[in-house]
C-alpha cells in the first residue's frame, strides 16, 4: 500500500515551509494508474494499493472474458498492462469487495491529493487517461466497458482539463497541471521542431510522440501502444518500457550481497564491459516484481540459448543495452503508426543524467539525443500554472523558456556498427 497519509502530512508540512516565498499558486502531479476509494461522507475507505501489487494477477483474462481485448482497446486506445486501474478495479469486482461497495468515489493518485487540499472531487484528464478507463473518442469515462464489467459508473466523478483552477489551499491557488507525471514532463520537452520523440526515463521509461489525436486501429492495437492525454487537446502516442526499475532492482540484489554500488559505479562498470555480448526484452512481465533481476535476466538468455552475463559489469551493460534496443523498437513503431518521421530524440526526468544510456540510445536509433532538463516533471508542472496564471501565453513559448534555461547535452551517433 501507498501511506497517503504520510503523503499528505508532508505535502502540509512543504506548503507550511514555503509560505514565506508567497507562492502564486501550487499545483500536484504523481504517478498513474493507482486510486483512492472514498465513502458516501467523503472519507478515504482504505490506503490506496500499489500497481505492482499481485492481486492484478489473471484480471487481464477476467476482463477478456467479459470484453474482447480488440473492444477494450476500441474504447481507450490504451497499453496493455496489468498495473492499469481496469485490472485493478476488476481484481475487487471479482472479489466482490465490500470496499467497492460501499464506495461513492473514485479518485485517482493526483486527484485524491487535489480533493484534501480544496474540497474538489474531480478527476484531471492526463491521469484519468491511464486507468484504462477513458474514452478519447467519445472525450469521456468509457461508459459501456464500465457498464459491461459490472463496475458502478457513478464512482467516476466529472473530469478537468490541465489548467484548471480547482480551489485553493492556506490562500494558495491550487491549479491542476498535467496531473500525471509524464504529462507535465513532455510538456517541458525543450522541442522546437515537431518531429520530436520523447522518453521520459525513470524508473518507467515512456517512450513516445505527441500527437494531435489518438490513433486507434487495428495496427496500434498490434503493436500495444498508448494513447494518453497530453497538454492542449493532444496526445501523448507512447509506449511504456520497463526502465531503469530493472537497473534499481539489480543493484538492490547486489547491497543484498554485499556489493554497495553507487549509480555512477554501474555505469562506470557497464563502460568498461565489452559491447553488445547480451541482450533482452525489458517488457517481459517477470521485470514488473520486486526481485532478483539478476538472475531473471540470467534465466531469459538461457532460455534463449544465450550466455549469460558474466559479471556485475556485463549485467549493467546489458540492462541499458536492451534499453536502447527497445527504445529503438518502439520508436520505429510509433514513427510508422503516426506517419511521423523523428528528428530528433528528447530524454527528460532522472535517467537523462545516464551519460551511457543516453550515447547507447543515439548509436543504436542513428538520432541525435538531447538529454535534458533532469527535473523536467517539476518544470512541466510549473509551466501549465503559469500559463494558467497568464504569465506564459503558449506552450511553445514555455518550452522555448526551458530550451534556453536548462542545462542540455547532445548526444550524436558515433558507434552505429553491431546494433544492427
Amino acid at each position: 500500500h501507498w501511506d497517503f497519509l504520510r503523503l499528505w502530512r508532508d505535502i502540509q508540512e512543504g506548503i507550511g515551509r514555503g509560505q514565506a516565498l508567497r507562492p502564486a499558486s501550487l499545483g500536484v502531479d504523481t504517478w498513474g494508474v493507482d486510486f483512492a476509494l472514498l465513502d458516501a461522507q467523503g472519507e478515504l475507505l482504505g490506503n490506496p494499493v500499489h500497481y505492482r501489487d499481485r492481486r492484478t494477477d489473471g484480471m487481464m483474462d477476467w476482463v477478456f472474458a467479459r470484453v474482447a481485448r480488440a473492444e477494450v482497446f476500441a474504447h481507450t486506445g490504451i497499453q496493455f498492462m496489468p498495473i492499469n486501474t481496469l485490472y485493478q478495479l476488476a481484481s475487487l469486482a471479482a472479489r466482490e469487495s465490500p470496499q467497492l461497495a460501499a464506495a461513492r468515489t473514485l479518485l485517482t493518485a493526483p486527484d485524491l491529493l487535489n480533493y484534501w487540499l480544496t474540497g474538489t472531487a474531480v478527476c484531471e484528464f492526463t491521469n484519468a487517461t491511464t486507468t484504462q478507463l477513458y474514452n478519447p473518442r467519445a472525450g469521456g469515462w468509457a461508459t459501456d466497458l464500465i457498464g459491461a464489467l459490472g463496475l458502478p459508473p457513478a464512482i467516476f466523478p466529472a473530469l478537468v482539463l490541465p489548467g484548471t483552477r480547482l480551489g485553493s489551499y492556506a490562500g494558495i491557488p491550487v491549479i491542476a497541471p498535467a496531473c500525471h507525471d509524464t504529462g507535465s514532463a513532455v510538456a517541458a520537452v525543450p522541442t522546437s521542431t515537431p518531429n520530436y520523440a520523447y522518453i521520459s526515463s525513470g524508473t518507467w521509461s515512456l517512450v513516445g510522440l505527441e500527437v494531435p489525436a489518438p490513433i486507434i486501429n487495428e495496427a496500434a492495437l498490434a503493436a500495444n501502444v498508448t494513447n494518453e492525454g497530453g497538454i492542449n487537446g493532444t496526445f501523448r502516442l507512447l509506449k511504456n518500457v520497463m526502465g531503469l526499475w530493472i537497473i534499481q532492482q539489480c543493484r538492490a540484489t547486489w547491497a543484498a550481497q554485499g556489493h554497495n554500488y553507487s549509480y555512477a559505479d554501474l555505469v562506470q562498470l557497464a563502460s568498461a564491459a565489452p559491447p553488445l555480448r547480451h541482450c533482452f526484452d525489458p517488457n517481459d512481465n517477470r521485470f514488473l516484481p520486486p526481485g532478483d533481476h539478476p538472475a531473471l535476466i540470467a534465466a531469459w538468455c538461457a532460455e534463449r540459448g544465450q550466455p549469460a552475463p558474466a559479471d556485475h559489469g556485463a549485467v549493467a551493460r546489458c540492462v541499458f543495452e536492451s534499453l536502447a534496443l527497445a527504445y529503438r523498437h518502439v520508436l520505429e513503431t510509433l514513427d510508422a503508426l503516426a506517419g511521423h518521421t523523428t528528428e530528433v530524440i528528447h530524454v527528460v526526468g532522472g535517467g537523462s543524467q545516464n551519460a551511457l544510456l543516453n550515447q547507447m540510445t543515439a548509436d543504436a536509433t542513428g538520432l541525435p539525443v538531447v538529454a535534458g532538463p533532469t527535473e523536467a516533471t517539476v518544470i512541466g508542472n510549473a509551466l501549465v500554472q503559469l500559463i494558467a496564471l497568464g504569465e506564459l501565453g503558449t506552450i511553445a513559448e514555455a518550452r522555448a523558456l526551458v530550451a534556453r534555461s536548462a542545462d542540455l547535452q547532445r548526444y550524436e551517433p558515433r558507434n552505429r556498427a553491431g546494433w544492427d
